[in-house]
């Protein structure tokens, strides 16, 4: 399933693949972050990937042009990551190009991002590209970065959420935007007229009933001022093998549903092409997008 830019698909992360095992699917839990900055005058993507399987914790990051090719990628296997802290330089549009990490420190939740104490830096020509982190002094000194800000934007986020009944995570609907607790309901068992609940700190803001008859479909929502068109699929939920997944989108930019309007969401026999809208998107500049595969455990 390839969702996000070339150099993180099948092959960017190593992780199990999906599967009917509740440990596999235990195993797929990862975090995409994809920023949008500037190198030597052209838009660039960077993909930043956090994995956490039973080998341990893992990242991968990597640049896209704009065509969605892969123009450089590092690489941390779980099985390498007791290196907690290193660096390596690549070379992308004739520039060279390093990344530096320290992860020594970091504290992690039940998710596969580090909370605290670590820092990811990309550094081009003696310019901080991207900065992760809350090390930032650390950082600049280890890489003799030029102390000027970061001009990089986040621009999207896929994440891997898991639950029964509930599906909760934390998220923001712009770059810089304030942190919310999201938090998707679906009980689907045994129920004959399901219903799909949608709460942004605690107050719903979304309710979609009947939802045997519309699994697929968007719906625009107000979450800081900000007009958040929401798209989900539910079918698999649904109809499918009890292991299935749902989709969930939320973009922060009106012009998206403009973009995917002409693509029909009703049609049960018609799946959404979540990566060419992913990639529209982006190509566009539309805002924040941020995509949840929700997967039921058992």
């Amino acid at each position: 399933m390839k969702d996000f830019p070339s150099c993180f698909g099948e092959n960017g992360v190593q992780v199990a693949d999906f599967s009917s095992s509740g440990t596999n699917r235990t195993a797929q839990n990862l975090v995409t972050c994809v920023y949008q900055c500037c190198l030597r005058g052209c838009s660039r993507l960077i993909t930043v990937t956090w994995s956490k399987n039973l080998m341990g914790q893992g990242l991968c990051v990597g640049i896209d042009d704009n065509s969605n090719q892969c123009l450089w990628k590092v690489d941390i296997k779980p099985w390498l990551f007791s290196k907690r802290k290193g660096s390596k330089s690549l070379e992308a549009d004739s520039s060279k190009i390093d990344i530096y990490w320290d992860l020594s420190s970091a504290k992690f939740g039940s998710g596969p991002e580090p909370l605290e104490g670590f820092y990811v830096g990309v550094v081009s020509n003696r310019q901080m590209i991207l900065l992760l982190g809350d090390m930032r002094k650390e950082a600049f000194k280890k890489t003799g970065a030029t102390p000027v800000p970061s001009n990089a934007v986040f621009v999207a986020k896929r994440e891997h959420v898991f639950g029964k009944k509930i599906f909760s995570t934390k998220a923001q609907f712009c770059d810089n935007g304030p942190l919310h607790d999201l938090t998707i309901e679906c009980d689907t068992g045994g129920i004959n007229d399901p219903c799909l609940l949608i709460r942004v700190d605690t107050k719903t803001v979304m309710q979609v009933k009947q939802l045997r008859w519309k699994f697929r479909g968007n719906h625009t929502i107000l979450v800081d001022g900000l007009a958040v068109e929401v798209f989900w699929d539910v079918h698999s939920w649904l109809f499918c093998s009890a292991h299935g997944n749902a989709v969930f989108m939320f973009r922060s930019s009106l012009s998206a549903a403009k973009l995917w309007a002409s693509q029909p969401l009703s049609d049960p026999h018609m799946p959404w092409s979540w990566s060419q809208r992913f990639h529209d998107s982006l190509s566009q500049c539309l805002g924040f997008s941020l995509i949840l595969y929700a997967w039921k455990n058992e």
